[in-house]
């Protein structure tokens, strides 16, 4: 503990007296300060013993000393040490009457012991529980990296929990958490979600604090206190929102956030505390924290399982997979390519939208125990393999649906599929990814395109143009009113060439219809009798008619 006013006066060598506030010596001692000035708080922070010998002062007068005194606790001085012998024979009744009103903790400082003795004695105190502070934090780190190499993360927050007398948590790059101590805060853990997600969008290391008992204060408004409905059963008084105080550190030797890590307690921190969750912060980081050398190893393995794969070369595929990517080809799969909609350059860096998905993906197939195969596919895309099904195919429109508007990124995704067929779903999911980015969709799968009209399919600038080009004589035509071109050729095209019945249609004689068929044949020199140019009509009527076609 750093040394208080009552471990000062128990000092044997120091010989102080109480003269006031004798139930506030439990008081913590900053440090020591000796100042005559009338007014010393600029010069001080708080905490402070402030030693004074009353040479400017008028102590004896009680109206200028409950000012003094009031000035000293408004700053947050510890204690007043008044040297008894030197100006004074004894301490002024007015200064100590002062002292009691105010609370303030008064010691009476014999001749014969110099301030330079109180000052040395506090230093040696403070060094000395620094001193204790770090020893225990080289103890609590020595646990920690024992619990981590011999149980993992799990036990590294069991015992960081005990060591701060509360509750600690482990979060994934998503917010999701992974891991807490004792059992019933991974409840409260997940209160933090969100938080945990707000960190990742600072760079690393950054850290919050959420909640405190007091609600005041500069960790007060950089988190906030949390709410919750009350909890009842025999840990309900430590799973509440608003009593505990958490500190949220990211993870992570880059830009890029890999994890968090929550640390609930009572009270704010001591030095111990702090020396064991910096501890449990390199630990955590270096098991969260893949080794560039190891992730290039495995995406180069990866590349070529796909690449064998796309060949049609599944047993082969299988052999190189081995544990790593084996089970994924044991199920039915599905295949998504993701392309940035910004043409930023191959997905290295931290935030690049394409590195951002693989982890989101990468970190749900490890929550769910799952394999997943997320490899670079050219400059500005990634392929992925994914369980159908599985909690990464989930992730994967789950990040689409919640960054659509900000995330950079189309992705197709194709039909289940097995071994044998991965080149014929990898040819899915690019025209899924075709039609995702030219109908600006965050994310298209492949079954989609099988349902519905292929009408929206046609529906850009480049095909309503052609349409508009194809009709442009006939609209010509008609709109100097000699006659109904198109609407005829629609009711024609519409019953199969059937004259009665498209005549019939528009209330005109089959011969009316003639007529004007072949006048639309002369108009666009093309026969209707050859069904090429008749799906084109079709198409082109069809597609005038719709206008711009919405999203599928």
């Amino acid at each position: 503990m750093p040394p208080t006013l009552a471990s000062l006066v128990q000092h044997s060598a120091l010989n102080l007296t109480v003269r006031a506030g004798e139930d506030r010596l439990r008081t913590p001692v900053r440090w020591v300060h000796a100042s005559e000035l009338v007014d010393p708080v600029p010069y001080m922070e708080g905490g402070e013993l402030l030693l004074i010998t009353a040479t400017t002062l008028d102590a004896e007068d009680p109206e200028a000393m409950r000012r003094y005194v009031r000035r000293l606790t408004g700053a947050g001085v510890a204690g007043l040490g008044f040297a008894v012998g030197v100006n004074y024979e004894d301490v002024p009744e007015a200064l100590v009457a002062a002292a009691r009103e105010a609370g303030l903790p008064l010691l009476g400082v014999p001749r014969r012991t110099p301030f330079l003795a109180i000052s040395k004695a506090v230093s040696a105190a403070i060094a000395a529980d620094q001193y204790r502070a770090v020893t225990a934090g080289f103890e609590v780190q020595r646990e920690l990296t024992r619990a981590a190499l011999a149980d993992g993360p799990a036990a590294l927050l069991a015992r960081l929990a005990a060591h701060v007398e509360g509750w600690a948590a482990l979060y994934d790059a998503s917010g999701a958490v992974v891991a807490a101590a004792p059992e019933w805060a991974a409840r409260r853990a997940a209160r933090l979600s969100a938080e945990v997600r707000r960190l990742r969008e600072r760079p690393a290391p950054a850290s919050v604090v959420v909640g405190g008992a007091s609600g005041t204060g500069p960790d007060a408004a950089a988190g906030g206190v949390m709410d919750a409905a009350p909890d009842t059963g025999p840990d309900a008084d430590r799973d509440t929102c608003a009593e505990d105080r958490v500190e949220l550190q990211s993870l992570g030797t880059g830009r890029r956030v890999r994890g968090a890590l929550a640390v609930g307690t009572g009270a704010a921190l001591g030095t111990a505390e702090r020396y064991a969750v910096h501890s449990a912060i390199a630990l955590l980081t270096l098991t969260t924290e893949r080794s560039r050398t190891l992730q290039a190893a495995e995406q180069r393995l990866g590349a070529a399982v796909l690449r064998m794969l796309l060949s049609g070369q599944p047993d082969h595929a299988r052999a190189v997979a081995g544990d790593l990517y084996g089970e994924l080809l044991d199920a039915p799969f599905r295949l998504l390519i993701a392309e940035t909609t910004t043409g930023t350059a191959a997905p290295d860096p931290p935030d690049h939208p394409l590195h951002v998905l693989a982890e989101e993906l990468e970190a749900a197939a490890a929550r769910a125990g799952e394999s997943v195969l997320a490899v670079p596919d050219g400059e500005d895309r990634l392929a992925v393999l994914a369980t159908d099904g599985g909690a990464v195919a989930t992730a994967c429109t789950a990040y689409a649906l919640r960054e659509s508007d900000e995330a950079g990124v189309v992705i197709g995704l194709s039909a289940p599929a097995g071994p044998i067929a991965t080149a014929g779903a990898y040819k899915q999911a690019d025209q899924a990814l075709s039609v995702a980015r030219r109908r600006g969709r965050a994310l298209v799968e492949h079954e989609e395109l099988a349902t519905g009209s292929i009408l929206p399919l046609l529906a850009d600038d480049a095909v309503r143009a052609f349409a508009d080009g194809m009709l442009r004589a006939l609209r010509e035509h008609d709109a100097k009113g000699r006659g109904d071109l198109v609407a005829s050729l629609r009711a024609w095209l519409s019953h199969h060439g059937q004259w009665d019945a498209a005549a019939a249609d528009l209330g005109v004689h089959r011969h009316t219809l003639r007529y004007r068929m072949r006048r639309v044949e002369e108009i666009l020199g093309r026969s209707l009798d050859d069904a090429d140019v008749r799906m084109e009509l079709w198409l082109a009527l069809k597609t005038t008619a719709a206008g711009p076609q919405p999203t599928l």
